[in-house]
């Protein structure tokens, strides 16, 4: 690596190989359109390229690549959930993101920490021991331990009794990792786009082309596209979109909050979660703590910061880790959550023929992403629900088959 640098900065000229194509007109018709630039749409746009050759795609992003929600998570990958069809579900993507640096050939950061969801009350701590059991019972690493052993792992924990929220214990999961959230979005932008995939930036679709009960095209402010299948990917928008397609969604979107602070000396090598204190930290790459908590009060489609974020998510920080107190906010940013009924995604089919859904995702959106593209990418192709997907069909909550994961949100709602 040294040698490579040296000649590569003792060269006259710098080629550097261009990650995306350069920005093409858009075409009359594709196979597939997907509305949404994000994690979960590029994802989609490389699996149907690599596992069945159809590379007649468009991704249509109404802003920058990844500039969403992929931009704005805390980049957090766990598969210990409550339900035996979420365990199923996030533990295929934790597989597949074990794996994904070389798939994509793209270094994603992919680091192993430990997952640890603290419990604070007796009812916490029966939660904690039922998903442990259900996470057992499907081969998922996830166990309840107490406090000593909570001391033991995590060190830098105030696991004192003297503190208004004493730990009790956790549920420890030692897959739980964190990886990029743009290198994630950029491998696979990268490995679509090589395989055929167009890819728009700036491209902001403004109505859905409908005959007969069908989806034939899109609208954009670019131009008008016809296309034999629609995929709607677009996160915190997803009620917006699929007004415009004729069907409702049960989401309510509400923003959600994080922040990191400066650079520290690493001394945080787990994922902390307290679902009682609603906070959730863990410490990049670089040093800095990135820090979140619960969703706002109440539902609006904005990305703003607020004060009273920083005040309630902080206080309890310090309970945590009280020699934190001096330390700075390097910044704050928030996303849009698209929070379902029974707190679980709606995907797969919808009543408009030829198009095909990819939301509800709240605060757990990131860590499905490779699994999304390799379910919905089957989905498309075959056009029937993956067997994975199958339970977060829409038709669900008219036939009252919900699939309950508020118990392993990790962080209160």
């Amino acid at each position: 690596m040294p040698l490579g640098l040296l000649k590569y900065g003792l060269r006259k000229t710098y080629p550097a190989e261009r990650q995306i194509p350069a920005a093409q007109p858009l075409r009359p018709t594709y196979d597939v359109v997907i509305i949404g630039g994000g994690g979960h749409a590029l994802a989609t746009a490389y699996y149907l390229a690599r596992d069945y050759g159809i590379t007649n795609v468009a991704v249509l992003e109404k802003g920058y690549l990844a500039g969403g929600n992929t931009a704005r998570n805390t980049a957090i990958i766990r598969s210990n959930y409550l339900t035996p069809e979420g365990v199923k579900f996030y533990d295929m993507s934790v597989k597949l993101y074990q794996e994904l640096s070389q798939d994509l050939d793209y270094n994603i950061l992919y680091s192993e920490r430990g997952h640890f969801t603290l419990a604070h009350t007796d009812a916490a701590l029966r939660t904690s021991r039922w998903r442990a059991e259900v996470n057992k019972h499907l081969g998922v690493n996830s166990e309840l331990i107490f406090t000593d052993d909570v001391k033991k792992l995590c060190p830098a924990l105030n696991c004192s009794e003297d503190v208004r929220y004493p730990i009790l214990g956790a549920l420890y999961h030692p897959p739980g990792s964190i990886a990029r959230h743009d290198a994630v979005a950029w491998g696979y932008a990268r490995g679509a786009a090589r395989r055929g995939v167009e890819i728009h930036q700036l491209t902001e679709v403004t109505e859905i082309l409908k005959e007969n009960g069908r989806a034939i095209g899109v609208v954009t402010n670019r131009g008008t596209i016809h296309c034999n299948k629609l995929l709607q990917a677009v996160a915190g928008s997803s009620s917006l979109v699929s007004k415009m397609a004729g069907f409702r969604l049960p989401i309510r979107t509400i923003p959600l909050q994080a922040c990191v602070s400066v650079p520290l000396k690493p001394f945080l090598d787990q994922i902390v979660v307290s679902g009682s204190l609603h906070v959730y930290i863990s410490q990049s790459s670089r040093g800095e703590l990135v820090m979140g908590g619960s969703t706002d009060p109440y539902g609006v489609y904005s990305t703003r910061s607020t004060l009273d974020f920083k005040e309630g998510l902080l206080g309890h920080m310090l309970e945590l880790l009280p020699f934190l107190g001096d330390v700075k906010l390097a910044r704050q940013w928030a996303g849009m959550a698209d929070m379902t009924p029974d707190f679980s995604p709606v995907m797969g089919l919808t009543p408009l023929e030829n198009y095909y859904i990819d939301s509800g995702w709240g605060t757990w959106g990131f860590k499905a992403t490779p699994v999304c593209g390799l379910t919905m990418s089957y989905t498309l192709a075959n056009n029937k629900p993956h067997e994975l997907i199958e339970p977060f069909r829409l038709d669900r909550f008219v036939n009252f088959q919900q699939v309950g994961e508020k118990g392993a949100a990790s962080v209160g709602h």
